[in-house]
């Protein structure tokens, strides 16, 4: 008998969660700290974007 291959073996390691359990994820953002962590992250995206928008003509 064929021993299975390493691409199947991978899934049979580890938990396993059903679909409703992995949807759970929320993003904590409970600091003030944070939170303007996170919105400066979002702003800095924003603004790169625009900047390579720009220079990039």
């Amino acid at each position: 008998m064929k021993e299975p291959s390493k691409a199947r073996d991978h899934h049979s390691k580890g938990p396993v969660f059903s679909a409703e359990q992995a949807r759970q994820g929320e993003i904590v953002l409970r600091t003030r700290t944070r939170r303007l962590i996170f919105i400066a992250g979002l702003a800095g995206i924003v603004v790169l974007a625009l900047l390579l928008a720009i220079f990039a003509r």
